[in-house]
């Protein structure tokens, strides 16, 4: 080699490249380069943030779920419909509150089919400037103007005074008044109350398989029928918070109440009150009378009185097992009043 000149060196050198060459492309040497060179592509592909994803598998028929598929918890729809009155009377009823009046009015029949014409809740302006007896005259005559110029006959308009709110100053004085233009005020007590409010909200198809419960303010009322008796029970209401009682002995109260309902009638709860109606306007269909309330757990409430209402509400449910809670939209207590009016 040393003889050789620089020239005939490269000539060699040339050859020996080119005879390795054309031998690794022979044992398929080419392909392995492809091959190295694919996997350095999907390494750099792997590493990239931008990295575009895969395409999902569509499944077959066979697994695919349903256009309509939720994952709502709520059990499913409430199919009852309300039978409807024939040749009713117009009855309106009001129940007297601290802060204001809850009024309704019906169309009842003699078979107590009824159904509701108009409602107002929590209305204060009734109570607003009433510092004398004679501004709660004036507007007491007011407010039964308006229920006597819906259709409302003189008797049949009543009131109601609820047990959560018989002490208050307002509710007395509004009383005396309503005495004086010669109205019959009626006071009930939470047992009645509740036995009113299953007389509202119970439908006579449900008597032996379901359960009432009336979360107010003041207390809750759950009942139910047993023995064709009507059993009432009462507990703590939804504003118990602002007497310093603790959540858990709240719940633990209510559960132990809810337990004594018989095993047979907790298959559904019929279920009325403020924090209810809270809980059933985030779900509720269209103008639909009845809706099915979701699972205690899936409300995330924020005031404290909501927060009250559902600990009551999850106390019942854990204690009966029962799943279908239904809220009825026209149901009242005080309803119950005028369907146990001859």
């Amino acid at each position: 080699m040393k003889r050789l000149t620089v020239a005939g060196r490269l000539l060699i050198t040339a050859l020996i490249v080119a005879a390795l060459y054309f031998g690794f492309t022979y044992l398929g040497g080419q392909k392995a380069l492809e091959s190295m060179a694919d996997k350095a592509r999907t390494e750099e592909a792997d590493a990239s943030p931008y990295k575009v994803p895969e395409p999902e598998v569509t499944p077959t028929s066979a697994t695919s779920m349903p256009d309509n598929a939720s994952t709502d918890t709520r059990t499913p729809a409430f199919t009852y419909t309300a039978p409807v009155p024939v040749n009713g009377t117009l009855k309106g009823v009001v129940e007297l509150g601290a802060s204001g009046f809850n009024s309704f009015i019906i169309t009842v029949d003699p078979q107590k089919r009824w159904k509701l014409e108009k409602s107002e809740f929590g209305n204060s302006l009734v109570t607003e400037n009433m510092a004398t007896e004679e501004d709660i005259r004036i507007g007491l005559k007011k407010y039964i103007g308006s229920m006597l110029d819906y259709g409302v006959g003189g008797k049949n308009i009543h009131f109601v005074v609820s047990s959560g709110a018989a002490k208050a100053d307002v509710t007395q004085k509004i009383t005396k008044a309503l005495k004086s233009l010669g109205y019959q005020v009626n006071q009930v007590t939470p047992a009645q109350e509740g036995q009113l409010a299953l007389k509202s909200v119970l439908p006579s198809e449900y008597t032996g398989k379901a359960f009432v419960t009336d979360i107010g303010s003041g207390n809750t009322k759950i009942s139910w029928i047993e023995n064709g008796q009507v059993k009432a029970l009462e507990t703590y209401g939804a504003k118990y918070f602002q007497d310093g009682v603790d959540d858990s002995k709240v719940y633990n109260e209510v559960m132990g109440k809810a337990k004594q309902i018989p095993a047979g009638l907790r298959s559904t709860c019929f279920i009325i009150g403020g924090v209810p109606f809270e809980m059933a306007k985030e779900v509720r269909n269209g103008k639909e009378r009845y809706t099915v309330l979701k699972a205690p757990a899936a409300y995330t409430m924020e005031n404290a009185k909501s927060k009250a209402g559902i600990n009551i509400y999850k106390g019942i449910a854990e204690a009966t097992g029962t799943n279908q809670f239904v809220f009825d939209w026209d149901a009242n207590f005080t309803i119950g009043f005028l369907l146990g009016l001859p």
